[in-house]
């Protein structure tokens, strides 16, 4: 299957928390768009790998992608060796994705700086031609995407560009919420994590709204990327 986007996460909800909301956009332009999970998120304090795999497969159908698979690193523990990076070039060759969008640069997970460099490297290491992979028996063609974005997590980090996701936070939130082992729920006895606060899951979409304030629309989700962003002519983004 051929995809114009590939989202990859760390852990399943990473996708849908960065970059939910423009994947939900994308899609209703008629974008094919696909995700990739690089752990189960095993180690997450609520609920379990067997939980997370179905919230993923939740979230995957209110966002209305076309793929979601999941390449099972070990939460935490995955390197970026080239073991690990093999398996993200044969996913890379597989959909041949136009854009990636994968972690932040810099995170409070550990796994988010990590997932984001390993991708990274992977899409350059998939354009090169000596480079061999085959899945189900089949030789794999070399494939580069034409741009790498990283979407912002934890940390506000400046983003180089921003999309207007205006009308799509509804399908953001409710893909985000898909995961309700992980969020805030006044009834659980879990323990509590930064991430299970109700000022965390509210800030799902100030955030959203504190960006597109700044661009003069209702909501937004900001982005790096690693070389310019360019223009056609001042009036079209290429």
């Amino acid at each position: 299957m051929k995809l114009d986007i590939l989202a990859f996460g760390a852990h399943p909800d990473d996708v849908e928390l960065g970059a939910g909301a423009t994947i939900a956009k994308e899609i209703s332009l008629g974008k094919k768009v696909g995700i990739v999970d690089l752990t189960r998120g095993e180690l997450g304090t609520r609920g379990s790998a067997e939980i997370r795999d179905v919230e993923a497969t939740n979230a995957a159908k209110i966002l209305g992608v076309s793929v979601r698979e999941n390449v099972g690193f070990a939460d935490g523990f995955f390197t970026n060796d080239k073991e690990h990076q093999l398996e993200i070039i044969k996913m890379i060759r597989k959909y041949k994705p136009e854009i990636v969008l994968c972690n932040a640069i810099d995170d409070r997970h550990i796994d988010h700086g990590k997932g984001s460099k390993l991708v990274s490297d992977a899409c350059f290491l998939s354009g090169l031609l000596k480079i061999e992979t085959e899945v189900a028996g089949k030789q794999q063609e070399k494939w580069r995407p034409k741009k790498v974005y990283h979407y912002i997590q934890w940390k506000n980090i400046q983003p180089h560009f921003v999309v207007d996701v205006t009308g799509f936070m509804e399908t953001k939130i409710d893909a985000v919420m898909a995961y309700s082992s992980q969020f805030y729920d006044p009834k659980s006895t879990e323990p509590q994590t930064p991430i299970t606060s109700k000022n965390f899951t509210e800030s799902i979409d100030y955030r959203a709204r504190d960006l597109g304030r700044l661009i003069g629309v209702e909501h937004a989700e900001g982005f790096t990327t690693e070389r310019y962003v360019a223009v056609e002519n001042l009036d079209k983004l290429i």
